[in-house]
């Protein structure tokens, strides 16, 4: 996995950072409950070069509209000279599998870059500073798995599953990421159809879990991510297939299911060991755990439902220059 330095380079120039999927603790990691997830291999190429004006893509217009390049510019590169950023992206956006933060990420990666190189670790704070400032919500996990690639845990409380990579801050909350082992399996992901809207349903759930049940409910959220790093690291699959279905009834329990992604989960159970809701939900993409071997048939087994579904494995890579 790539943990070191983006290396300076003038403009243009050009990047790219992988998707993410969420295993355990969507939404419990923004209230600081642990989180485990992976960067896939699906990717986002961000190219940066000079300009007369702000372009996205070519078009001023898009740029003018688009919230994560506008929090980026003017956090990372104070306009000057103005740029034009082109991206090109194998994520479906709105999906839950991490697009805005690839973008981010692979943006910030380039930036950075042009301004003489930047350390993992900054380009980590930087990612999330910026995904944050657009959303006004949300947890680090995304845009340091963009940053990272591979397996990563979040605020980890089980086993040391790995070295520490970075601390990521937002005010005086703080969230310790590591690097977690890979267990070289497969997964499948599958995208609805059904875009979902990060910021809003990430403050309609903060709304349950600061409420009456909360604290039981974010205890709930952490002993499943604890109980699914220590089955991942033990290359356990049933187990995790097991941590994933109770993972999902939580997120059921907190409202962030819908029929069609409950449809999805339907389709793939045949073919699948156990699956979930991954990201914010309401929408968006399942996660699977293919049983071994079959993993073909899940993928049409999702096809067939409608969904645009996807092996994919971690990210051999994080954000990095192409």
């Amino acid at each position: 996995m790539s943990d070191d330095a983006i290396p300076g380079h003038p403009l243009p120039v050009a990047a790219r950072a992988p998707g993410k999927c969420i295993l355990f603790g969507e939404h419990a990691v923004v209230h600081g409950g642990p989180e485990l997830l992976l960067g896939i291999d699906l990717y986002t190429q961000v190219a940066v070069r000079g300009s007369d004006r702000l372009r996205l893509n070519g078009h001023p217009e898009s740029a003018a509209g688009h919230a994560y390049l506008g929090t980026a510019i003017r956090e990372l590169w104070s306009g000057e000279p103005p740029v034009d950023v082109h991206a090109v992206s194998r994520i479906p956006r709105a999906s839950g599998l991490g697009s805005s933060a690839a973008f981010i990420a692979a943006l910030a990666a380039a930036l950075g870059a042009a301004r003489g190189g930047v350390r993992r670790d900054e380009l980590a704070q930087r990612s999330f500073s910026v995904e944050r400032g657009s959303q006004g919500v949300g947890s680090p996990g995304d845009t340091s798995a963009a940053v990272a690639g591979g397996y990563l845990s979040v605020n980890s409380r089980g086993p040391a599953s790995g070295p520490e990579l970075w601390t990521v801050r937002a005010g005086d909350r703080r969230w310790t990421v590591r690097r977690v082992p890979d267990p070289g399996w497969v997964w499948v992901v599958a995208y609805s159809g059904i875009p979902k809207d990060t910021g809003p349903r990430v403050r309609a759930v903060g709304e349950r879990l600061t409420g009456p049940d909360g604290p039981e409910l974010l205890e709930r959220f952490a002993r499943v991510a604890d109980a699914g790093e220590r089955a991942l690291l033990a290359e356990d699959r049933e187990e995790t297939a097991r941590q994933l279905a109770e993972n999902h009834r939580l997120l059921q329990a907190v409202g962030v299911s819908h029929p069609r992604l409950e449809a999805l989960l339907e389709a793939a159970r045949p073919a699948s060991l156990g699956a979930k809701v991954t990201g914010a939900g309401g929408g968006g993409s399942i996660v699977a755990l293919p049983v071994p071997g079959q993993e073909t048939d899940l993928l049409r087994r999702l096809a067939r439902a409608g969904a645009a579904a996807f092996a994919v494995r971690p990210a051999s890579t994080g954000a990095e220059l192409v």
